[in-house]
């Protein structure tokens, strides 16, 4: 069966979604189509979705254009506006199968009254090496910056048979790392009957599949992380020990304004007692530089935070203001000073990053082959290895050297 293109911009949860709505598209007959995932995360994130469906149109004259995702959800109007589009869907009609038989330009409902996420088990994947697997959606928390529970509706959790069904499937099509993904994964269960647990689902995940070697977890919330969650991590072998944490900013005062439930010892506290649990667990973090009021002396309690809690991944964003947030109405910081600080804080990065590679030398990683000579040891740093390998495979290989911003196998 013939499948339609798709053009992914955003998040984890997104690639997944994307690889529903292929099935979905292609089912209902339109695999002529291009199908464009937005994101709606900053500014920039819109422009640059905006800026390739232009492109695209002009690669693809006779194509059927359909746009969805968060920037979709928020904006219908403007993007069906757009002379380059044929349909908009929103973010529960894009994952609906009817939603793609069907030829209303306009397919947008009311994300905030959606209250149940929706079985999607997909059989068939566009990478090979590893696989997304959606576990949560919606946000019910309103940090002052962000967008997303606006476009994405409130907290809903897949239930555990769902999601082990959907690994054994992926593990049957020869995947051997997933990723556990949605928008607030460690809210997991807390609308499920019994409130299960994120750490408790990735407990009965491995025990129900022995055959998976590899499993990730996607950004976590400092603040929604319990004993069960700790537990897994220290006692999981298979669980990579690798935490990406939702941090945003290292300063009290800016978190209280971001209305964050974290605070900075918070952070510090918490990355201490999972090298407690287990020593060899690497911290990435997301921060965002030039909130609103941040001054000078916020910033730098920000970007100390890097090397105090040992911080080697980082995603840095320079603030973006959305319109209909907090935020957006706070005293804002010149362009140029966010764009500078998010430079300093990416250049503590690379540095952090520089020395957790260095610390792997002569260390023998267990690596997932993504591409070729390419692929992501069990800390998901990238490693070019000695020898092409079958994407998807797990193989050994010992790092002799650092070059490029990524270890080097002997």
């Amino acid at each position: 069966m013939s499948v339609p293109e798709v053009v992914t911009f955003g998040c984890r949860l997104n690639a997944f979604e994307s690889e529903v709505m292929r099935g979905h598209a292609a089912a209902a007959g339109l695999a002529d189509a291009v199908i464009v995932n937005t994101c709606a995360v900053t500014g920039e994130a819109v422009r640059q979705a905006r800026q390739a469906i232009r492109k695209l149109r002009r690669e693809r004259p006779d194509a059927r254009i359909v746009v969805t995702g968060c920037a979709a959800q928020l904006d219908a109007a403007s993007f069906a506006g757009m002379s380059e589009v044929d349909r908009v869907l929103g973010n529960a009609e894009k994952l609906d199968a009817r939603a793609w038989a069907d030829t209303a330009p306009i397919a947008v409902g009311d994300i905030q009254q959606v209250r149940e996420t929706a079985a999607h088990l997909v059989d068939g994947l566009s990478e090979r090496a590893r696989a997304f697997v959606q576990v949560q959606q919606g946000c019910d928390h309103r940090c002052t910056f962000c967008i997303i529970p606006f476009a994405r509706g409130p907290n809903r959790s897949v239930p555990a048979g769902v999601v082990v069904e959907q690994v054994r499937l992926m593990v049957v099509q020869g995947i051997r790392e997933v990723v556990l993904t949605g928008v607030d994964i460690t809210a997991y269960g807390g609308d499920l009957p019994g409130k299960p647990t994120l750490g408790g689902l990735v407990r009965r995940l491995l025990a129900a599949v022995p055959e998976l070697p590899r499993l990730r977890l996607s950004s976590i919330d400092p603040a929604e992380v319990d004993d069960q969650l700790l537990q897994a991590i220290a006692e999981e072998e298979r669980l990579m020990p690798h935490l990406h944490l939702s941090v945003q900013a290292g300063d009290d005062l800016v978190l209280k304004r971001m209305k964050r439930r974290h605070g900075r010892d918070h952070v510090l506290r918490l990355v201490a007692e999972v090298r407690a649990r287990r020593a060899d667990v690497a911290f990435g973090a997301d921060l965002i530089a030039g909130f609103p009021t941040e001054s000078d002396a916020m910033f730098e309690r920000t970007l100390a935070l890097i090397d105090e809690a040992e911080l080697s991944f980082l995603h840095v964003f320079p603030y973006s203001a959305r319109q209909g947030t907090p935020a957006a109405r706070m005293p804002q910081l010149p362009t140029s000073l966010r764009r500078e600080r998010a430079a300093r804080l990416r250049k503590a990065g690379e540095a952090a990053m520089a020395r957790f590679l260095a610390s792997r030398i002569g260390a023998t990683e267990q690596v997932l082959v993504e591409d070729g000579v390419r692929g992501r040891t069990a800390h998901y740093a990238p490693i070019e290895l000695a020898a092409p390998g079958i994407a998807g495979e797990v193989v050994a290989a010992r790092v002799g050297a650092v070059a490029g911003g990524r270890l080097v196998a002997a």
